[in-house]
């Protein structure tokens, strides 16, 4: 399950894929920093969807991290967004300043990891 070429990526990826998977329970373990007021089940019950599916293919991808790297980057670049925008609406509406040590750093770090770590093209390129 970990790449020979890049061991390290793959235990981000790996690491990432599980929280992915494991929204759901953080969410209701932690629900001040990993939560939004008002609480929008609908909506949270979609991301918990689209992320337990992102979780399973980001832990496919670390065994082989060459022959996914249009996902790997998606990870990344998706994290990265997704964190900023909801920094921006941390920072301007105070009831959601928990969020600040939860959702927001998490994926802000785990995508610039992924980012980092990630093959910037193809080897035979």
């Amino acid at each position: 399950m970990i790449s020979s070429t890049n061991p390290i990526l793959s235990v981000v990826l790996i690491v990432t894929g599980v929280a992915f998977l494991l929204l759901y329970p953080v969410m209701m373990v932690f629900p001040a920093s990993w939560t939004w007021e008002p609480r929008q089940y609908e909506y949270e019950q979609m991301l918990i969807g689209v992320y337990f599916v992102l979780g399973i293919f980001a832990i496919i991808a670390a065994g082989n991290p060459l022959k996914h790297l249009g996902l790997i980057w998606f990870i990344a670049l998706s994290n990265i967004v997704h964190g900023g925008i909801m920094l921006v609406q941390a920072l301007i509406d105070p009831v959601e300043y928990p969020n600040l040590y939860g959702d927001v750093p998490a994926l802000i770090i785990s995508g610039v990891l992924i980012a980092i770590l990630a093959p910037k093209r193809l080897a035979a390129d």
